[in-house]
């Protein structure tokens, strides 16, 4: 068996982004308390915080697909920017006593979802291509 080292890169940059995002889909969906101080103090609670979070399954379960993960990693790295922007603009870095975590999470999907971008900007190309090939010619 002959797996590449950026077979395996692309492999563990996806399972750093899903599993982030999954795992705080539970706080989200759950209407956790510092999940809905979060979205609160942004002054989107509840809608925000829902919508949030089925973006972000929406955006781990395309990464997780070989044939998605471009989307979901452009998805993904969207959803990181409006994150870091409120932390960096709202929120503040450190959130109840989170030490930063939350911001922490933030990043590392952000940079795992741009790297995917980066190493797979051909598909991204190509899917667009075929894009506006079937919006041009309907």
């Amino acid at each position: 068996m002959n797996i590449s080292f950026t077979t395996i890169g692309l492999w563990v940059l996806r399972v750093i982004a899903a599993a982030i995002m999954l795992q705080t889909l539970y706080f989200k969906f759950s209407g956790a308390e510092e999940s809905v101080y979060i979205f609160s103090k942004l002054g989107i609670e509840p809608w925000g915080r829902i919508g949030t979070g089925i973006l972000e399954l929406i955006a781990s379960v395309l990464i997780l697909y070989p044939r998605t993960t471009f989307l979901g990693a452009t998805l993904g790295a969207g959803l990181m920017i409006g994150a870091i922007g409120a932390h960096l603009t709202k929120l503040g870095i450190v959130i109840n006593n989170d030490g930063g975590l939350l911001f922490a999470y933030a990043l590392l999907v952000f940079i795992a979802c741009v790297l995917l971008i980066v190493l797979l900007r051909n598909e991204l190309a190509g899917f667009l291509k075929r894009l506006l090939y079937k919006i041009t010619n309907r």
